[in-house]
């Protein structure tokens, strides 16, 4: 059932106008090379949640090359999977319980790696810097029985053609046969709870790049259930981790707040 719009935070405005006309660089088929495993950084953790069935926020923990542990942005110094955490996750659960009837667990989010089978209890999780993911044969393995299963994967803060390569790269791995495509304003995910008024959200760093919204759905049919969203060239965990120092305007944090509320009750009700 579509929820009424609703005011996430104050001061709700139009969108500046001058986001570039969509355009993404298209990789070929890449064979992935899985690097050897580097052990996991640490990033300060918010309490764990035990499975009991309710909406859990969790974030995907996955390999990554050598510089994606040299350090990243944010308020810590924490490597590309946990860019933004744990405050975005913990600000976004608010929003979440806020304005839905969900009744999401506020008392932490989850990290779960990405060959843990552990991630098959979950229906959303939540991908950061994807563009630096190396992945080992076991997460290729794991991510794709989790999606065919019926998960959902948000792929958030990454850019350039490279790091897009890299993405395509490995959903070639995980998904044979299903291609990236782009993403209207009238898709269903941008209406299934806020009615998404542009997807001209400007990014919060990186501003040379232009966004655009890529999906892959179930069987490579446009008409079925979507399985992955992308963020290209976007950073909307940025926006929600530093919604509360006003670091950008109130109203793009509230946009990028609605996008996300979109992503979890389209994957919730498909």
């Amino acid at each position: 059932m579509r929820a009424p719009r609703v005011t996430l935070l104050a001061g709700l405005g139009t969108l500046a106008a001058g986001v570039a006309a969509l355009a993404v660089a298209r990789a070929g088929s890449i064979a992935v090379e899985p690097v050897a495993t580097i052990p996991h950084a640490t990033a300060r953790q918010l309490p764990t949640v035990p499975y009991d069935g309710t909406f859990t926020f969790v974030r995907v923990r996955f390999n990554a090359g050598r510089r994606d542990f040299s350090g990243g942005f944010g308020r810590g110094r924490n490597p590309g999977w946990a860019h933004d955490y744990p405050y975005a996750d913990e600000n976004f659960i608010k929003i979440l319980d806020e304005v839905t009837l969900l009744g999401p667990n506020i008392e932490g989010t989850n990290v779960i790696d990405a060959d843990d089978p552990e991630l098959h209890s979950y229906p959303i999780a939540y991908v950061s810097e994807p563009g630096g993911w190396a992945p080992t044969q076991a997460e290729l393995d794991n991510i794709a029985s989790y999606l065919q299963k019926g998960g959902f994967l948000i792929l958030d803060d990454f850019r350039s053609n490279r790091e897009w390569a890299n993405v395509e790269a490995i959903f070639n791995v995980v998904l044979p046969g299903h291609s990236f495509r782009i993403l209207e304003l009238e898709e269903p995910i941008f209406n299934s709870f806020f009615q998404i008024e542009t997807l001209d959200l400007p990014p919060p760093t990186f501003q040379q790049y232009t966004p655009i919204f890529l999906g892959l759905h179930e069987n490579n049919d446009p008409e079925r259930r979507l399985m992955v969203i992308a963020n290209f060239n976007n950073d909307i965990g940025d926006y929600w981790e530093y919604s509360d120092m006003g670091y950008y305007p109130i109203d793009l944090s509230n946009e990028a707040y609605k996008f996300g509320v979109n992503y979890v009750i389209y994957a919730m009700n498909r």
